[in-house]
This record gives C-alpha cells, structure tokens and sequence, in this order.
C-alpha cells in the first residue's frame, strides 16, 4: 500500500533508539522529511546519518523535553519556517517509579514525562494543523494502561494519554486533524527494558511469557512501526480518537 506520505515533515520525540529509531528510519524510507528528538546527542548523529543527513531533509534536536519549556524550545529549532504534518509521541517511561505509594510529585514527573509534553507540544501544532486542514498526530501509548501491570504511576499516566487521544481527537475530527494512540504490548528493543530482563532473568521472562502472552514470544519495533506510519497516514482519515492495541495477544 503506498501511504501518501512522500516528502511530509514528521516529529518524532525519544528517537534515539528503540522504536522511536526505528520509525524515524521507516518515515525516512518512505521519503518523509524526519525530525528527530533525544537526550542523547550520539544516538541522534547516528540516527541521522542513517537517514541521509541534512542533505535529505532531516533534522536532528538534543533536548531533554523534560526541562520546563523544553517542548517550545524543540519546535522553534526544528521548525523555525513551516509546521509538522505528523508529530509522533514516542517520549515515555517508568522513570523507575514503581511503588504506588510513590509521593505525589513522583506520580506528577511520571506523568509529564508520558502525557504533559505531548500536550504542550500539541497546543502547539494543532492550530496549524487545524487552519491547515490536515494533521496527524500518534501517541505511542502502552498496553499497561488496561492491564495496569508493571509500574502503577506509568499504566495510570498511560490511561490518561488515552483518555486525551480520544477527547482531544474528537474536538479536532471535523478539521482534517487525525490524533490517536497506539498501546504496543511487551516488545525487545536494544536498550530496553526486555532485553535488560532477558539478560539478568530470563526466569522472570519465560514465566511473563507463559502467562501473559498469548502470542508466546516477545515483539519487536518492527512489527509496531508499520502500525504507527497507517495512523500517521491520509488513510487513517476516519480513525480519529482510535487507540489501537498492538500487543501480541496480551492477557
């Protein structure tokens, strides 16, 4: 399927690796002007090598989004003359608050992290979007905001992205803005969480796949990101508001 996406401007926050790299990668394939932003200034280098350069269209930003304007900071270096057509939300984490009996300023940075910067960045590009009659923007959500497993404070900020997706999405159906939400289930990605467990305990993996896998096996970024680039896509016109698991079976 060809996805009509050829020679848009795209933002993708946590891109310096996992799935955030291998969209950016993906968007770049598809002839999409990517830029892309991280913490970690190797990571990014290497990713926009990978992509082609600035010779192509790309674009690179070492920013931590949690800084507080962080977020008006980005889009001023990235888009300085235009506007995003997609901006994909991969920014996100535990931030290691694991106890649901964390303080409430810990259960406030988590939900920053994974729903406060997606909003000061989407006050930011929806009113263009809006005026401009098209727009798409994905958040990349997590199945633990319904099986709630894992991290309390990170499944509860997840619920609340998806709860935004839909009302924000609603608010802007009619404009040509598609906002939505993809919850990937347990994937293995370099870095990652998985493949840290898969190191120090694959105990503990083999009995979370056992249990809570139907699929048996972890996913990969690979078998997400096409996912992603269908949402962020002309042909998700009337998926508005949609928040799409992708989870490998999860029970």
């Amino acid at each position: 399927m060809e996805l009509g996406i050829k020679g848009m401007r795209v933002l993708i926050t946590g891109a310096g690796r996992g799935l955030g790299r291998a969209a950016a990668l993906d968007f770049a394939r598809e002839g999409c002007r990517v830029a892309a932003v991280s913490r970690n200034e190797g990571r990014l280098d290497s990713l926009l090598e990978a992509m082609g350069g600035t010779p192509a269209g790309h674009a690179a930003l070492a920013l931590d989004l949690l800084e507080p304007g962080a977020p008006a900071r980005a889009l001023a270096a990235l888009a300085p003359g235009g506007a995003f057509d997609i901006v994909l939300h991969n920014l996100g984490g535990t931030l290691e608050q694991k106890d649901p009996l964390s303080p409430a300023e810990a259960w406030a940075r988590v939900w920053r992290f994974n729903v406060g910067i997606a909003i000061e960045l989407n006050n930011l590009v929806i009113p263009g979007m809006a005026e401009r009659g098209y727009g798409r923007i994905v958040h990349v959500s997590s199945i633990s905001a319904e099986s709630v497993r894992g991290s309390t404070p990170y499944a509860a900020a997840k619920a609340y992205l998806n709860a935004y997706t839909k009302g924000v999405g609603r608010t802007f159906a009619a404009r040509g803005v598609v906002i939505s939400a993809v919850m990937p289930g347990a994937f293995e990605a370099e870095g990652g969480h998985w493949e840290r467990i898969r190191g120090a305990n694959p105990g503990l993996l083999a009995d979370f796949l056992r249990h809570h896998q139907a699929i048996g096996r972890l996913g990969s970024p690979g078998e997400i990101t096409p996912f992603l680039m269908f949402m962020a896509s002309p042909h998700a016109g009337f998926a508005t508001g949609a928040v799409l698991p992708v989870d490998g079976g999860t029970m």
